[in-house]
């Protein structure tokens, strides 16, 4: 059995972790004192000294998950550990999946503002409209990271690459044309 598709593997080797001052006494106690100590001053050296800026948490409570439906958060997992994949592979972004077990609005946007200082960034994902685009706009305002809900807003420049690409082939400036977007669900509204 394949047994889920991500695993977490350490970037610092401990191959002289026995030493008196191996590795081991710097990534954990007693050297990581400092580290911790410079942050808890200056919450921006999270970026500079821990993985937060290039972790992204992908957060899904399983109720519009694409062709399936609300299949909940455990039906969820396998597709969002399949994003995770890409993630990596295509942009070398560590991408944790976590899907929670409520459909709650209020509980969903809490969760996200609770684990924000773990990630350089929020993607949102196969949560139901209408409560997902308020969830997205809400976190917006509310969280110091990113937040990028890939309905809206990777369909959106998605669509305005290919507009762009369309009217580069047909010879028009995008100020002198007009172009209407037919639909009100997540994608719609993003763009």
């Amino acid at each position: 059995m394949l047994k889920g598709k991500i695993e977490i593997r350490s970037r610092v080797s401990l191959d002289n972790a026995a030493e008196e001052r191996g590795t081991l006494g710097l990534i954990y106690t007693p050297g990581v004192a400092y580290v911790a100590l410079e942050i808890s001053s200056n919450k921006k050296l999270a970026y500079d000294y821990t993985s937060k800026w290039n972790n992204v948490a992908i957060i899904c409570d399983g109720t519009r998950v694409l062709g399936l439906g609300n299949i909940g958060p455990e039906g969820a997992l396998p597709i969002m550990e399949g994003k995770s994949v890409l993630f990596k592979a295509l942009g070398d972004i560590n991408a944790i999946p976590l899907c929670i077990d409520t459909q709650d609005k209020e509980e969903i946007i809490r969760f996200v503002k609770l684990i924000q200082p773990n990630f350089g960034a929020i993607n949102i994902e196969d949560i139901e409209s209408p409560k997902v685009l308020e969830i997205v706009e809400r976190l917006t305002k509310e969280v110091s990271i990113p937040v990028f809900h890939d309905d809206q807003h990777g369909t959106a420049i998605i669509t305005l690459a290919a507009l762009i690409n369309a009217l580069r082939l047909a010879n028009k400036e995008l100020g002198k044309v007009r172009v209407v977007i037919s639909g009100s669900g997540s994608a719609g509204y993003g763009i």
